[in-house]
């Protein structure tokens, strides 16, 4: 029963939770931003590091980054300046996209980055081995624990989902009523406009005497 159990949370794990975990090149001078989009209420972690090229020896001083994590309502959870390495962690309270971005402060001739970012939030981010260590508890009673986390995790973003898909449809019928309108209008304008053209050609006809 505990392997069926423990093949569950991997499979509902996967599905119902974020994770992000990359390796990109930075150049010198750029920016470059990671998106996420995370429900409210959810704690989520993040670590990066630049990649030493030279393995053995100490990092280059031009391998230097600034970072910033901001919410989609431009609110900021995270900065640190010209570091090498670093981690964040916090819980959101706001859903939607959150942004990681990288900037390399520009150096002549440019030179480039490699940079390991890994980023977890809801589920994934909870250390289910130290919850055995400090409960004290048996395997069973450490896997129901994981299967009760995991279906409040999918409760919860099912509510999100469902939330999310009212806000879709409520933009849809939005734009369809202003498209709606839009062609009204333009209909209402191409007709003034062949009115008025049709006025003009009477007029000039009835000038030249020709009707």
């Amino acid at each position: 029963m505990v392997p069926s159990l423990t093949f569950l949370l991997l499979a509902l794990g996967t599905l119902f939770s974020v994770s992000e975990s990359v390796r990109f090149e930075l150049q010198s001078g750029h920016t470059k931003c990671i998106s996420e989009d995370i429900k409210s209420n959810s704690m989520t972690v993040g670590k990066y590091s630049i990649i030493n090229p030279n393995e053995g020896q100490p990092m280059p001083q031009s391998h230097k980054i600034t970072i910033r994590v901001t919410s989609a309502y431009g609110n900021s959870y995270h900065y640190a300046d010209l570091v090498d390495s670093g981690q964040f962690a916090f819980t959101t309270a706001e859903s939607g996209d959150y942004n990681a971005c990288f900037w390399a402060p520009d150096h002549n001739p440019p030179d480039t980055m490699a940079i390991e970012f890994d980023w977890k939030a809801g589920i994934t981010t909870r250390d289910w081995s130290n919850v055995a260590k400090k409960g004290q508890v048996d395997m069973m009673e450490l896997e129901l624990k994981k299967l009760q986390d995991t279906i409040s995790s999918i409760h919860d973003e099912m509510f999100y989902l469902r939330e999310r898909e009212k806000e879709m449809q409520e933009l849809n019928i939005s734009i369809n009523d202003k498209m709606g309108w839009m062609s009204v209008l333009s209909l209402a304008v191409c007709l003034s406009v062949a009115g008025l053209q049709l006025w003009h050609l009477k007029t000039f006809f009835e000038k030249k005497k020709i009707i």
